[in-house]
């Protein structure tokens, strides 16, 4: 893999989860759009939209949609969940069912809805032992929909899918699940977790650029969302630019208004071209072990493991404290040191790659030693 992911050797990414490395597929993708751009302009732009076409493929068989016209192509997660929650018709008197540690974007979208008199029910993960028959118990007759995270960003904690969407769909609540930590880094079921709407931005885990995401809706609930952007690329006869009555895509196109990010598109393509070639399976199988391996370093040392043991709830995210120390001065002190990570939970997070090395892994907790041995030695 070091000829995918050629990374300064002074660097030790563990940052996944934030936003993650090109490999050189999509380097070489990327440069050559812009050198045939600059060349010939436009010339081969039915060859542009070819490539965005293998990236619908792709990205419908990273989750198991039927057919790429069920994927949209979004700007990032937060529009995706955006459009779902201004787009369903609600009542005064709804409820949704969250999470409070979520990142924002999936807890303001829902917020956003209390001037229509729709209620946002939160659960706090650090009084639960069972967060999906928590996160069932909140649900009453008012509830609509549960709109959580796969994997939590914080603490990594993965939920099973499977056992909400059963519960949902047998109950007509609708399942909004945000991939976004955990599409590119274990493999996704969508008849198996019964979603009705999934998004997840490129720039983490699936090894993009930022500023494109995955956008899928349930076929049978598109037409439920009520549009609120409009224009030449949303509608059914998207070429017919003489036609003057028009209606919006039958397909996932309906969402997007506009002309396509293809510069995003091409990087994307290339890189989940990767994951493709590997398996996700085995890409899973890969990230596991170098959790794994993390964890062990971790509890040598009598850190505090912050993420789930249980490897059936964890994903890709690692993320530890040491009792006593400061978690921001250790993030700043690794972050001097070219150790990428990111400050979370009230802890360190590192969040590597099934292409990152064990010894970038060793390193990066001898540097955090150093660190340690350097704070206690001062005067």
């Amino acid at each position: 893999m070091s000829d995918e992911f050629p990374l300064d050797p002074g660097v030790c990414h563990l940052n996944h989860a934030a936003v993650g490395p090109w490999p050189q597929r999509a380097v070489a993708a990327v440069t050559r759009f812009a050198e045939e751009n600059a060349r010939q302009g436009s010339l081969d732009y039915p060859a542009w939209l070819a490539v965005e076409q293998r990236l619908r493929e792709r990205l419908a068989g990273l989750i198991g949609a039927d057919q790429a016209a069920d994927i949209a192509l979004a700007k990032n997660t937060s529009e995706a969940l955006s459009v779902i929650a201004h787009g369903l018709p609600w009542t005064p008197g709804d409820s949704i069912v969250g999470i409070a540690q979520e990142f924002p974007s999936n807890r303001v979208v829902w917020e956003s809805l209390a001037d229509q008199g729709v209620t946002w029910r939160a659960l706090d993960l650090d009084g639960s032992s069972d967060p999906e028959a928590d996160l069932i118990a909140l649900c009453d007759d008012s509830t609509r929909m549960i709109a959580v995270s796969w994997v939590q960003y914080a603490s990594g904690l993965r939920l099973d899918l499977e056992r909400l969407g059963a519960w949902c769909r047998a109950k007509g609540v609708l399942l909004c699940v945000d991939a976004i930590q955990g599409l590119g880094a274990l493999p996704f079921d969508l008849k198996r977790f019964q979603a009705d709407f999934v998004v997840a931005d490129g720039h983490k885990w699936m090894l993009g650029p930022e500023g494109l995401a995955l956008f899928y809706v349930r076929p049978e609930l598109r037409e439920r969302l009520r549009l609120r952007q409009f224009g030449w690329h949303m509608v059914e006869h998207s070429g017919d630019f003489d036609r003057t009555d028009w209606t919006p895509a039958r397909d996932a196109r309906r969402f997007e208004c506009g002309s396509p990010n293809l510069l995003g598109a091409h990087a994307l393509e290339a890189s989940l071209s990767l994951l493709a070639e590997i398996g996700m399976d085995e890409v899973w199988r890969r990230l596991q072990a170098r959790t794994a391996h993390l964890i062990d370093l971790i509890d040598a040392r009598g850190f505090e493991l912050l993420t789930p043991r249980d490897p059936e709830r964890r994903a890709g995210i690692v993320t530890f404290r040491l009792p006593g120390e400061s978690s921001a001065q250790l993030y700043q002190s690794l972050m001097a040191r070219r150790v990428l990570c990111a400050q979370r939970g009230g802890g360190l997070r590192f969040s590597p790659h099934f292409h990152t090395a064990f010894e970038t892994l060793d390193r990066a907790m001898a540097i955090l030693d150093e660190i340690r041995c350097g704070s206690t030695s001062a005067p």
